[in-house]
């Protein structure tokens, strides 16, 4: 990879290493004024080659980080459910059990271009997050399942509350309106007419329906990558259908062998207290295994590239 033996590395804030089997790079400081702020034009050129970074060793702050994503991004989203600790980062409050594979937002018409985490605090055993690069799951699949997920879309089904989609409508907007005056005509602009469907009901809840595919090209290459959320969690939410599109379910025995392929793949991270680690959301997904210390801390953002 390139990037990592990178010719003048001397006059870079980092140096980059492999991490993993994949394309993945671990970034720490090249020397000892390195800045986690000096590392921002770099970090999504690197990103799109490695599908995800984890940047160790520059000892930023919880307001550093903030910093860091607001600078790199374009736009800032949120999860309704989740709190905010600063004016990016939202605590990671999902229960205690093991969590699915799942791009970040993926069951839902609004997945950000880019993942972030910053740990506060690494858990003393355990409670390790998962990572899976969609485009090595890709290249393991057979011809069936290859042409199942390119070529038939599936459709995400699930009713939100009126509380979460009315706070995510009235902050995706920006527009200084209060989350108790935007309405279902707002959120169905957010959603595209051409993908997803929104019901409304009586206690002011809605039903989305969002159609995509499982297999897909990413932010940053026609390559497809096998990033979905069908594996993923719903702990703040009720469980969504999930279906193809002309209403059939998906193959058990497809689903068998998806989930023992992304385990094949599926890789750890071993968290250090700030540690910050980069995910290009398009491509690699992301989990956890059980929390075996509830005083591990680690906070996210969501986010999308800027404009060109």
């Amino acid at each position: 990879m390139t990037t990592v033996n990178e010719p003048h590395t001397a006059r870079l804030p980092y140096t980059a290493q492999p991490l993993g089997e994949g394309t993945a790079v671990l970034l720490t400081p090249n020397g000892p004024d390195a800045s986690l702020d000096a590392l921002v034009p770099h970090l999504l050129p690197l990103l799109a080659v490695a599908g995800h970074l984890l940047v160790r060793d520059f000892a930023p702050s919880l307001a550093d980080f903030n910093a860091l994503v607001q600078r790199c991004s374009g736009k800032i989203t949120l999860d309704p459910a989740r709190t905010f600790y600063g004016d990016v980062a939202q605590k990671v409050d999902s229960g205690a059990d093991a969590l699915g594979l799942h791009i970040e937002n993926g069951a839902t018409p609004y997945p950000p271009d880019l993942l972030w985490f910053h740990c506060v605090k690494a858990a003393a055993k355990g409670s390790r997050t998962t990572v899976c690069d969609g485009r090595r799951v890709w290249e393991l699949l057979d011809p069936v399942d290859r042409g199942l997920y390119r070529d038939r879309p599936i459709v995400f089904s699930r009713r939100v509350g009126e509380e979460h989609w009315r706070r995510f409508t009235a902050f995706s907007l920006g527009d200084g309106r209060t989350p108790q005056e935007v309405t279902p005509d707002d959120l169905r602009r957010l959603s595209g007419a051409d993908d997803t469907a929104v019901t409304e009901h009586a206690d002011g809840s809605v039903t989305y329906a969002y159609t995509t595919h499982a297999a897909h090209p990413t932010r940053w290459s026609s390559h497809p990558a096998w990033a979905n959320s069908i594996f993923g969690p719903s702990y703040n939410y009720e469980v969504p259908d999930i279906r193809f599109a002309d209403g059939q379910e998906i193959p058990r025995d497809s689903l068998h062998r998806l989930a023992e392929i992304t385990e094949r793949v599926t890789e750890e991270i071993d968290w250090r207290d700030g540690d910050v680690v980069l995910i290009d959301n398009s491509r690699v997904m992301h989990g956890r295994r059980a929390i075996l210390d509830p005083d591990r801390t680690i906070v996210n953002a969501q986010s999308f590239v800027p404009a060109s």
